[in-house]
């Protein structure tokens, strides 16, 4: 029987982190040590290293996700030790996993088998306590609100449109819609509140998206937390928030630093949501890699109608950032399913299936290329796949003018992503990537939103009732307009119905709502029903993980 990820992990051999910071040239005194095999890198080390030349960058994305597994994660990890391996300095650069999902149905999000980050239990649990700081200055933020209001309320907040809501770091559907203050006149003024998951916090993406303290500050300040009566915004830095704020969140802003198995750096660091946010790791932690390493391997989350999109036009845009290729990741499994095969048949050879599902691989190859950027194929191997299915995956790709490698990471680490690490030198070196947002700054929000929907997710068009268009203007003529717009859609399908597999066309997106995230730096566009708080299934993850006789922890994977 195969071992379990957290066995592998177990049985590595971690080195001290001082010595992976040394391999990128990180002095010992500028690591703060949590523990010996976990660190963050200090600010100052990080504004000393300003002036160097970045190296490369390469993002991982995927097809549209399927209950079958992509392994996006697990590839960035193999990739990372693939381009070490032939002797390349590379660096890799994840998201922070959150509880919820770790003790729900997903389980740990360090990567698997034998491409994985370690400490691994650590990672998937409270880490260095970044979240747990950014889950304090949101309801920082909360408490000044409502404290505010109890004191006079001298800023005349309307307490129905308070729109700065709860968080915590756990699926816990109980606190969707809450009602707070009750209890009385010295319990505050009651109105309607909620939770939603840490990840899905505007301060989340903040986090992820500034480049210092100081900008830190300068964004959280921008944070619009509720209207008055008259419809005019009030601001975090109105309640005098941003400062205490930063305060919180000044030890998590450094970039945190671990291992892979095969004891390659890794920074780790920041992790908000794919859809309501851009789904990303912190710019800091992204350009400090580039300055420190050759090559920078990262990624986004969800598909890359989501993940690779916002990387793109939101996160490369705002922070100079220049991506020199991608990697798709996609399993045979997936695609059968996305080829109309249930779950419980993947195991059996159905070649025509892959062929029709590549259809999904197809549009995704087409959207990264209209980035201008080089695309690679990575086919995530499982022990089913045959020569027959691997072949149509290859051809496809090659008709599109892309390359499609078997990547056998997960069983064999680096030796298993060797091919591709040097295919996606090749793709470097070649020097053909002319990267390009898919709009401009200047471009009506409305028309962003119509931009995206039919050049990538294959829509003919997009609807919203008046009063979602009044909103889309009432954004543009109060100098939002050169913002650039995060879709919040399900993640299961390139239209909005969770049910449409492979590459549907010819659909309307319906925007249902919009919010703006002021301090981010983006306006988010919900279309469908988006989950802000997930629930945990009939039988979560939890159920299964305890500690054993030994202290060690069981069942995360």
């Amino acid at each position: 029987m195969p071992k379990s990820d957290i066995e592998i992990a177990r049985e590595a051999t971690m080195k001290p982190v001082a010595e992976i910071g040394a391999k990128l040239d990180i002095p010992s005194e500028h690591i703060l040590q949590y523990g010996p095999t976990k660190g963050k890198i200090s600010a100052e080390f990080i504004k000393s290293v300003q002036d160097r030349p970045d190296g490369k960058l390469i993002l991982v994305t995927a097809i549209t996700p399927t209950p079958a597994g992509e392994g996006k994660t697990t590839t960035t990890v193999g990739l990372g030790d693939g381009l070490n391996r032939i002797g390349k300095r590379t660096a890799i650069c994840l998201r922070e996993p959150s509880l919820g999902p770790c003790f729900g149905v997903k389980g740990g999000a360090a990567g698997g088998g034998y491409a994985q980050v370690v400490p691994m239990e650590d990672i998937n649990l409270h880490f260095t306590g970044d979240f747990h700081a950014i889950g304090a200055a949101h309801n920082l933020l909360s408490a000044l609100i409502d404290n505010h209001i109890y004191w006079g309320n001298a800023l005349g907040i309307d307490t129905r449109r308070v729109a700065w809501r709860r968080v915590v770091d756990m699926n816990d559907r109980s606190l969707r819609a809450i009602n707070s203050s009750l209890g009385g006149v010295s319990n505050g003024f009651p109105r309607e509140d909620g939770f939603d998951i840490t990840v899905a916090s505007e301060v989340m993406a903040i986090f992820c998206l500034a480049t210092d303290l100081e900008d830190l500050e300068e964004r959280l300040g921008k944070i619009v937390v509720a209207y008055t009566r008259e419809r005019k915004p009030v601001y975090a830095r109105d309640l005098s928030a941003a400062g205490p704020m930063t305060v919180l969140l000044k030890e998590a802003l450094s970039p945190n630093i671990v291992q892979t198995l095969e004891n390659n750096p890794a920074f780790i660091h920041g992790g908000p949501f794919a859809n309501i946010a851009h789904g990303c790791n912190s710019v800091i932690a992204t350009k400090t890699g580039l300055k420190l390493a050759d090559y920078v391997v990262t990624e986004a989350g969800f598909g890359a109608d989501l993940g690779a999109e916002k990387f793109f036009d939101i996160k490369c845009r705002k922070a100079g950032l220049h991506p020199n290729a991608a990697v798709i990741v996609a399993t045979v499994r997936a695609l059968k399913m996305h080829g109309g095969v249930a779950k419980d048949a993947l195991g059996e050879e159905n070649v025509e299936a892959v062929r029709a599902g590549c259809s999904n691989l197809a549009r995704h190859i087409r959207n990264v290329k209209s980035f201008s950027v080089p695309v690679v194929v990575a086919i995530n191997q499982f022990i089913n796949d045959t020569e027959a299915e691997l072949s149509v995956v290859q051809d496809v790709a090659r008709e599109l003018g892309s390359h499609a490698i078997v990547a056998s990471h997960w069983a064999n680490g680096s030796a298993g992503t060797e091919e591709l690490a040097k295919h996606v030198v090749e793709l470097v070196e070649a020097g053909v990537d002319q990267f390009a947002p898919i709009y401009d700054d200047d471009m009506p929000l409305w028309d962003k939103v119509k931009t995206i929907a039919t050049q990538l997710y294959g829509a003919d068009d997009i609807m919203a009732d008046q009063k979602i268009r009044k909103q889309f203007q009432d954004l543009q003529d109060a100098g939002y307009g050169d913002l650039p717009v995060c879709m919040a859609k399900t993640q299961y399908s390139f239209s909005t119905d969770p049910n449409l597999k492979g590459a549907p066309s010819g659909h309307t997106v319906p925007v249902r709502e919009v919010r703006l995230s002021a301090g981010a730096g983006f306006v988010v566009v919900v279309t469908g029903e988006i989950m802000t708080m997930p629930g945990l299934p009939r039988v979560p993850a939890a159920n299964s993980i305890r500690l054993n006789s030994e202290g060690l922890v069981e069942g995360l994977f």
